[in-house]
């Protein structure tokens, strides 16, 4: 995929997930979601921030977080989830056509963001919804080759990962095969969608 396709799928997938959360009841924004600690809200109010982060921003954020980057992403997704639901899908679908990244990001780090973000909140809510194919590859490479922050290679070292959808496989081991997006899950550091896996077990 080439720039103005990933960012086109990132726009897609905003606009999908505000679609998404605005068809939300007020007890399932409640919902934990399959961030430790973090609620569909929380996630929803994340997605929300990236494209208006800016440098001064996070270095603020950071020294407030005593120089701990996960403790930063939690602060400041915990600070952004006090605004009103309709706000913060507001700003989410707002995002669609706002090509900035945040500082630190890239653009294949950020199409898989959004894309996992989005199962984060719709697989506990029972919400299927799927992975576009082509963007799912990029993302799954893309996080098997970067350590911080899920140490993908690390965690499942003597594994084989074979998506059974795609042309895509990586590591060396016993074969764990099914969907790249649910692959892609399990590379992120979620256990939810090993059930469609085969090769592993939670």
């Amino acid at each position: 995929m080439d720039e103005t396709q990933m960012w086109q799928t990132i726009d897609s997938e905003r606009a999908a997930t505000a679609d998404l959360l605005a068809g939300l009841t007020d007890v399932e924004w409640t919902y934990p979601s399959l961030c430790t600690g973090w609620t569909v809200r929380e996630v929803a109010a994340h997605l929300s921030l990236a494209h208006r982060t800016g440098v001064g921003v996070v270095l603020r954020e950071i020294v407030k977080a005593r120089g701990s980057f996960n403790r930063m992403i939690d602060q400041t997704a915990r600070a952004e989830a006090r605004r009103p639901t309709e706000e913060l899908v507001a700003e989410l679908r707002g995002a669609v056509g706002v090509h900035r990244l945040a500082p630190g990001q890239s653009l294949k780090n950020a199409m898989m963001d959004v894309m996992v973000h989005t199962q984060d909140m719709a697989l506990p809510l029972g919400i299927e919804r799927h992975m576009p194919i082509e963007a799912a590859v990029v993302s799954a490479d893309d996080l098997w080759r970067i350590g911080f922050p899920f140490h993908a290679r690390k965690r499942l070292a003597g594994y084989r990962l074979v998506a059974t959808d795609a042309d895509w496989s990586a590591g060396v081991g016993s074969e764990v095969s099914g969907p790249i997006e649910a692959l892609l899950m399990l590379l992120a550091g979620r256990s939810a969608t090993i059930p469609r896996l085969t090769g592993i077990s939670a």
